[in-house]
């Protein structure tokens, strides 16, 4: 993936610099770098420093703190879909005796496990990984703080056990797995639990005085799977591309739609603040689209990735401060600039392949009672329901080969529709989950549940 500056537009590229170079100065960052993908490959690449002379490139490593945990979830969903373990399974299935052993795969990966937030004391992050060389010195004597399921809870020694079914399912360690699995079939050559030339030193920058201190780079040990990464704005934006659109080599764009399905139950604040949690990933609402992506922090470094599938565009921001600039936000500003300033230019309409009249039949308006809907084929080969007006429930449907359809999204997920017919073949009406959509508002020639009032309809008089 080569960076070509003339991709976007002058006014573009201008208005890239000045969000990054605000966000530097601002958050008094020693360097930040930045780079922007779309249509899956990298059009723009941004850095400021203070450092005199030539500024950071997509080739110098950052530490990524808690990105690490997507890589680490692309592994476990893998492991998923080649039918070696289900999410599931409570976690004694696979690393028996942690006393964490009711928990699900499932919930490790979207923070519902209760897990306690950080293993116990001294702080992880800026101390050996050997103080803390088993599972159970990184949960500790009492590793629950909520009951199993019931809230979401951010917690990196659940990514820690998460990457420790990964070494237990393929009998090896936890990156060689990922440099196997994951970086080398992606390019992502600049991507290692350890840094190599040319890579930034992380600093802290003294909250009350321009003064700075040096951060130490400890090898967080069995606490890798959570935050241990280094790597570059370009090897991220190849990753983001991949989590946007997947790659069958490594993970198929369905498991990677999973991964961006808000599954935890959040709290009041996070609902107001637009934030959710997938599976490994982050979703944020910001300035009116849907973006997801992942931030991370270690001592001495910042780092967010944020990309929207909608507008197809990625953005990828390092720093190396331990406190500064809000990355995740930044990079959701890069996004929103290139898809407001030069929006995507959609496909070209094409028709369907083959028009089965028996299909062909249903499409049009229908009335769940009084609530007016329309059932439109696609050219993918789906269907979609969606109101005449408002926004009311709306999904899109697969064909299940049968004459039936699957729900894929929304209320009507999972849920099957199908044409039921009378003696004649003639469509009666669409059942949708036991809901009978006819062609007119409660129409009198069709089974509606409940029957239609012989008087009809009428006036006020």
């Amino acid at each position: 993936m080569t960076t070509s500056q003339e991709e976007l537009l002058p006014a573009t590229r201008r208005a890239l610099l000045h969000r990054i170079a605000v966000a530097q100065a601002d958050g008094r960052a020693p360097s930040l770098v930045a780079a922007v993908v779309r249509d899956g490959r990298t059009v723009w690449h941004g850095a400021r420093t203070s450092v005199d002379g030539h500024g950071p490139d997509e080739t110098v490593q950052y530490r990524i703190g808690s990105i690490t945990k997507t890589f680490t979830a692309v592994l476990v969903l893998r492991l998923r879909d080649e039918g070696l373990l289900d999410l599931g399974d409570p976690l004694e299935k696979h690393l028996p005796g942690t006393g964490a052993g009711e928990v699900t795969i499932r919930e490790l990966l979207a923070h519902t496990s209760g897990l306690a937030a950080e293993s116990p004391a001294p702080w992880w992050e800026r101390t050996p990984g050997t103080l803390r060389p088993e599972l159970a010195d990184v949960l500790g004597e009492q590793p629950f703080r909520h009951p199993v399921g019931e809230r979401f809870h951010y917690s990196n020694p659940g990514f820690t056990l998460l990457g420790a079914v990964v070494e237990e399912v393929r009998g090896e360690a936890w990156e060689d797995v990922l440099r196997r699995e994951v970086l080398e079939p992606l390019g992502l050559r600049r991507t290692d639990v350890r840094p190599s030339a040319p890579q930034a030193g992380g600093w802290a920058v003294h909250p009350w005085a321009d003064a700075m201190l040096p951060e130490p780079a400890e090898d967080l040990g069995r606490m890798a799977p959570a935050g241990q990464l280094w790597s570059t704005t370009g090897d991220l934006a190849r990753f983001a591309a991949f989590l946007a659109k997947g790659d069958d080599r490594v993970l198929g764009a369905q498991s990677l739609r999973e991964m961006r399905t808000p599954t935890a139950p959040s709290e009041a604040a996070s609902v107001a603040d637009g934030y959710a949690y997938g599976l490994g990933l982050e979703i944020r609402h910001h300035g009116g689209r849907l973006l997801a992506g992942h931030s991370g922090s270690l001592p001495g470094f910042l780092a967010g990735l944020q990309f929207s599938v909608e507008d197809d565009v990625a953005a990828v921001v390092l720093a190396n401060c331990t406190s500064g600039p809000p990355v995740a936000t930044v990079a959701a500003g890069l996004v929103g600039i290139v898809a407001e300033a030069e929006p995507r230019i959609p496909e070209p309409w094409r028709p369907l392949r083959e028009a089965d009249p028996a299909v062909l039949e249903l499409a049009g308006p229908w009335y769940w009672g009084t609530h007016g809907f329309a059932l439109r084929l696609t050219s993918d080969g789906l269907a979609s329901l969606e109101p005449l007006t408002g926004n009311g429930r709306r999904s899109r449907f697969r064909p299940n080969g049968d004459g039936t359809w699957t729900g894929l999204e929304g209320y009507y997920a999972g849920e099957v529709l199908q044409a039921v017919r009378r003696a004649d073949g003639s469509v009666d009406h669409l059942d949708l989950g036991s809901f009978a959509f006819t062609r007119q508002p409660y129409d009198d020639s069709a089974a509606v549940p409940g029957g239609v009032d012989p008087q009809g309809w009428r006036g006020i008089g």
